[in-house]
């Protein structure tokens, strides 16, 4: 959490979402995780007890001087909502403080109908009913960029949404306090409570898929860029030629996502020969795990053209460990034989030991990181999420 310090009316949340998120804490690592003074944490603390939030538990060993007691909330009863918004479905989960999938479920969605917005809203409106004051709030994650997560204004290409007021109509359908940002940033989010981002404060979060993402965190906070679009390492330009490039979906050519995204390794497949004309990425796949050479080929120069792009991000951004994540991680054995030596050969020579990290994936992550804009804002020093964060914060530091 470095770098992003609870000040004020910010603390007791950020002492909630902390118990919640790592579970029994002592005193004197709560203050040092966010970076507040021993004398403040014991008044917050304090408080927090006498309201019946948080409890004082076991005894554990320390160096030196009396045992250091443990605290943890009193109830986990609260939950966040996060909905993934994909070209024809929507993903909704109910996730716990501690990061926990209580339910999940799925809902068909055109997001180019007339009436897209109203349609979520009437989704998002369906799930929270009955959770009232369990619920901190609402994350919802778009492939696409939001000017904020306060505003939640959308331009997503591959949803045919243009400046879409998502943020303002979906709290004006929920009634409860809405976090919208890009899909791969709320991941990052994820993983600043649940994953690496518990040990590093500068990470790349990567995913491959459909798309070609990057959530990036510095010191602590996801790095949005100036207008909500950084991070979309897909649209890096990969080929000089001027014949016979794909038409990427953002609508110009030469693009990384173009050759490595799904219908960009299909498209190869195919005009190889490793596929029919109707073979399917799945087809792909299972060809490369049968041992069809040809369709290894294909992800092994997916994996040498991501290396190589990637390299270039790791020398902008220089992070201390990058994480791969997407659907398609399930076929990683085989991009990794193109992918290690082209990405470490185009590393400069200080950067060549950079960790990459392959993480399992599960179709409810893309939803889990949604909410986990919500589980965050105690932790919103930046003020990113702006009166919604602050909303959420009010209700955790009720709960």
């Amino acid at each position: 959490m470095t770098g992003q310090s609870p000040r004020g009316d910010l603390v007791p949340s950020g002492i909630v979402a902390m118990l919640g998120t790592r579970g029994p804490t002592s005193r004197t690592a709560i203050a040092r995780n966010l970076g507040l003074s021993p004398a403040t944490v014991t008044q917050v603390t304090k408080d927090l007890i006498a309201r019946g939030v948080v409890e004082e538990l076991e005894s554990v060993p320390s160096n030196g001087g009396r045992p250091a007691r443990l605290l943890g909330l009193v109830s986990r009863t609260g939950v966040a909502l996060g909905a993934k918004v994909t070209a024809d479905h929507v993903a909704v989960v109910t996730v716990e403080l501690d990061g926990s999938v209580r339910s999940s479920s799925s809902h068909d969605f055109d997001p180019r109908a007339d009436d897209a917005i109203d349609r979520l809203g009437r989704i998002l409106t369906q799930e929270v009913a009955g959770l009232d004051d369990q619920l901190f709030g609402v994350g919802v994650g778009v492939p696409g960029s939001v000017d904020s997560q306060a505003s939640g204004i959308v331009d997503a290409p591959t949803l045919g949404w243009r400046a879409a007021q998502v943020g303002p109509l979906l709290r004006q359908a929920v009634g409860t306090p809405v976090l919208v940002d890009n899909d791969v940033n709320t991941l990052a989010a994820a993983e600043r409570l649940y994953g690496i981002g518990r040990e590093h404060s500068s990470y790349l979060v990567v995913t491959i898929g459909r798309g070609i993402g990057c959530g990036m965190v510095v010191d602590g906070g996801i790095y949005r860029g100036a207008n909500g679009g950084a991070g979309e390492i897909g649209h890096i330009p990969v080929w000089a030629g001027t014949d016979d490039q794909p038409l990427c979906t953002c609508g110009s050519t030469g693009c990384l996502e173009a050759y490595i995204g799904a219908d960009g390794l299909v498209r190869t497949a195919r005009g190889r020969g490793a596929l029919g004309p109707r073979g399917t990425l799945a087809g792909l796949l299972r060809a490369a795990a049968a041992g069809d050479e040809a369709a290894q080929a294909v992800y092994a120069d997916a994996g040498d053209l991501l290396g190589r792009a990637l390299a270039g991000v790791i020398h902008t951004v220089d992070p201390e460990v990058v994480v791969l994540l997407g659907e398609g991680v399930d076929g990683w054995e085989f991009w990794q034989p193109g992918f290690e030596p082209s990405f470490r050969r185009s590393l400069l020579p200080a950067r060549k030991g950079v960790p990459v990290l392959v993480e399992p994936w599960t179709e409810d992550q893309w939803a889990r990181g949604a909410a986990s804009l919500v589980l965050a804002s105690p932790f919103d020093s930046a003020g990113n999420g702006g009166e919604q964060s602050r909303l959420v914060r009010a209700r955790l530091g009720a709960s």
